[in-house]
């Protein structure tokens, strides 16, 4: 199993040095990938981490900038937020700019706010959505093509420049519902939810597997991606139910390990989602890059 690592993208410690400096130093360390996630719109509901979020494509058109060889993964942003030509442009920049490194990671939402704020009707947005991909796979590959669906009409065009990975970057679809995991198989993969039970993570990676097979690919054609929100502490965490990834830096291998036997491809550490003392807009940045020091040399272990 392969590790990556979240970008700081929540709250005060995301700040372009620390961008940078994250950025450079797990890549050093030997992480797969450097991953974000996508917030909208703030209001006093959500939880700390949802409060203050830099947009991902542009962080990431900054990561791009300071690396050489870390993949660079969106987990996630809203598909039905923009039109697939707009995503599709963006995902051909990245792809450009990164030397070919973007894992394009796209959902469905939840928020009915930033649905209205879209302009976008949550009814029907499975199928929706559905033909949003078809139409952002036509798009991604760069040549001439046309499109016509009952939402989404391309005229004959093309995305140029074109990404640089071929046929197209990876897509991979996050969610747990059943369609969501047949989506992620018929793609490139998925990504988890944040704080998803291992026996939920295991069911979904084989779910998404099966599906791969029903689309004419190898099981291991697809790669299962789990957000793992990290709390790490400087004692053992004794509770019974805590998560795998909160506790020492002990407790954070072994957790590790269960998600390798679980049949993960890749978890990225994630530490925005510490929200007491990490992804808020009170928290100390100090703190955070302490953390972020400590997790580094789990990049060169082996799950």
């Amino acid at each position: 199993m392969q590790l990556g690592f979240a970008l700081p993208i929540s709250g005060t410690w995301a700040t372009p040095d620390n961008i940078v400096s994250v950025a450079k130093d797990a890549e050093a360390h030997g992480f797969r990938g450097l991953w974000t996630f996508q917030r909208w719109l703030a209001d006093d509901s959500l939880a700390g981490v949802y409060q203050s979020v830099l947009d991902p494509m542009i962080l990431l058109g900054y990561a791009a900038a300071v690396t050489t060889r870390a993949r660079l993964g969106l987990a996630i942003v809203n598909g039905p937020f923009y039109s697939p030509v707009a995503i599709a442009k963006q995902f051909a920049a990245l792809d450009v700019l990164s030397g070919g490194r973007l894992d394009g990671g796209v959902g469905l939402g939840w928020s009915t706010a930033e649905y209205a704020a879209a302009g976008v009707p949550m009814e029907h947005r499975g199928r929706r959505f559905d033909e949003w991909l078809d139409c952002l796979d036509v798009l991604l590959s760069g040549e001439e093509v046309s499109f016509e669906g009952e939402y989404y009409q391309v005229p004959q065009s093309r995305i140029a420049p074109r990404p640089v990975q071929r046929p197209r970057p990876p897509v991979f679809i996050g969610g747990s519902a059943k369609p969501a995991l047949r989506r992620a198989g018929a793609y490139d993969g998925w990504i988890s939810s944040s704080r998803m039970p291992l026996d939920v993570v295991r069911s979904a990676v084989q779910g998404v597997r099966a599906a791969a097979e029903q689309a004419g690919k190898a099981p291991d054609a697809v790669h299962c991606v789990v957000r793992g929100v990290t709390v790490l502490l400087d004692a053992p965490n004794d509770d019974a139910d805590r998560a795998l990834l909160n506790g020492s830096l002990d407790q954070v291998r072994d957790g590790l390990a269960a998600y390798a036997a679980a049949g993960v491809d890749e978890v990225f550490l994630d530490l925005n989602f510490d929200s007491d003392r990490v992804g808020n807009t009170s928290a100390d940045p100090a703190l955070a890059l302490e953390l972020t020091a400590r997790l580094m040399p789990l990049g060169n272990e082996t799950f």
